[in-house]
Order: C-alpha cells, then sequence, then structure tokens
C-alpha cells in the first residue's frame, strides 16, 4: 500500500505543479500531495532502515537426520574457506533415499557440529526472521520483500559419539574401501554385534527385543567407527 502510495502521491504533485493553472489549487494540491510523499517515502525508508512496524521472532525445529555416508557412522561435512567456522554439513533426511541434503553457506548462518550419547544424529535448526507486528502494517508494507527476513541462523547437528567427522574426500574413500572389503566385514561386523549382544544378555537375561535391537545398532556403530579410525590411519 506505501508503495501505490508513493506512486501516486508523486505523478498527483507532478501534476499539480505542471498542469494547474489556478494558483491557490496548485498550491493546496502541492502541499497536500507533497506531504503525502514525503511522508510515504519517510515510512518506507524507516522500515528499510529501522524495520518500522516489524518486530523479531525466534523459530526452532528439531528433527533426526542420518549419515549420508549410508550404514558408515560418519558426520560428513565440506570445508568452506580457511577459517573454519563456515564449513558445510551434509546429512541425509531418510534411510530409504539416496538424496542428500546440506546446511545452508550465508553470512546470515552458522553451523556447528556436536557428539553425545544418543541414538540418532539430530540437527536443530535456529532462525531469527522479522515479521509485521499485525495486519495494518502488513497491508501498509505489500509488497516490500521485507516479512520474513532472515536475521540469523544456527544449525547444530548432534551425532552420537560413535561416529567419525570426516571431510566429503576422505567420506569417498571409506565408502569405497568398504565395498571392496564387502563379505568379509560383512562377516566381521555380524561377529562382532553377536559377541556384543550375548554379552549384554547375559548381563541381563530379561533384555526386552527394542533393548536387544538398541545394543545391536550400538555395537554395529562401534563396529564400524572402530573400522573408520583404521582406515583413516
Amino acid at each position: 500500500m506505501i508503495i501505490i502510495l508513493m506512486f501516486i502521491s508523486a505523478m498527483a504533485l507532478f501534476a499539480c505543479v505542471m498542469f494547474i493553472n489556478h494558483r491557490p489549487s496548485r498550491i493546496v494540491g502541492t502541499v497536500i500531495f507533497g506531504l503525502l510523499f514525503v511522508g510515504s517515502t519517510t515510512l518506507m525508508t524507516l522500515n528499510y532502515s529501522h524495520h518500522f512496524g516489524m518486530h523479531t521472532v525466534t523459530t526452532t525445529t528439531t528433527k533426526t537426520v542420518y549419515s549420508a555416508g549410508g550404514k558408515l557412522p560418519l558426520a560428513i561435512y565440506q570445508p568452506i574457506g580457511n577459517s573454519g567456522k563456515d564449513n558445510v554439513f551434509i546429512y541425509k533426511t531418510s534411510l530409504k533415499h539416496s538424496k542428500t541434503h546440506h546446511t545452508q553457506a550465508n553470512e546470515y548462518t552458522t553451523s556447528k557440529m556436536k557428539f553425545s550419547n544418543r541414538q540418532e544424529p539430530q540437527l536443530t535448526t535456529t532462525e531469527t526472521r522479522w515479521y509485521f507486528k499485525n495486519k495494518f502494517y502488513k497491508a501498509l508494507y505489500m509488497w516490500s520483500g521485507m516479512d520474513g527476513t532472515l536475521i540469523e541462523r544456527t544449525n547444530v547437528i548432534n551425532y552420537p559419539q560413535s561416529y567419525i567427522k570426516v571431510t566429503t574426500g576422505q567420506a569417498k574413500q571409506l565408502q569405497t574401501k568398504a565395498g571392496k572389503a564387502g563379505d568379509a566385514m560383512q562377516h566381521q561386523a555380524q561377529v562382532f554385534v553377536t559377541n556384543k549382544v550375548q554379552a549384554a544378555m547375559a548381563k541381563d537375561p530379561q533384555m526386552s527385543a527394542q533393548q536387544i535391537q538398541q545394543v545391536s545398532r550400538q555395537a554395529e556403530q562401534a563396529f564400524m567407527s572402530q573400522m573408520i579410525k583404521s582406515q583413516l590411519k
């Protein structure tokens, strides 16, 4: 609306100055439309410079993500620049699909990687954006493109302790080596997992199916982690 008002007042001001011959009418029209033009221009400038009529809104979303290295417990990142502060982290949003995703790389985004005692990686994204305070300001600054403007974004991927931080280049090498190992590695992993499950059941014969599955998953990740560390050496 403010953009339309600026345009109309500017055209009307020009018409008053150029085409109205009656002096009193020209003065009145010039003052009225001049004030409208200056006022609308000032409001637009305040919106762009000081976000007049807006307030900040912070939202946080959390979702489970998966290793972009398939079955390998890899925390994969792509270095951007030399500072180490702008790394892009690569992950999957589903185990069933091969498509990978990555965190944003821009001046408004900071991405971090953490490790803790959890079962699956988790991505937490916190965003702070400018939004109009109410419907009046939203209508007033229609088409300004300011609503939802990003101020800052923080991505934190929390990986299980068994995950190994590697670059995209290292990840490709590890996946190639794992593919060549094939059945031999799968057999070693199966033996390792079976031994861990049997040891856990010996301590607690009343383990539920869910607990057994959890121990099996942890053992599989631990085996893969040991294998990856040995390959990286």
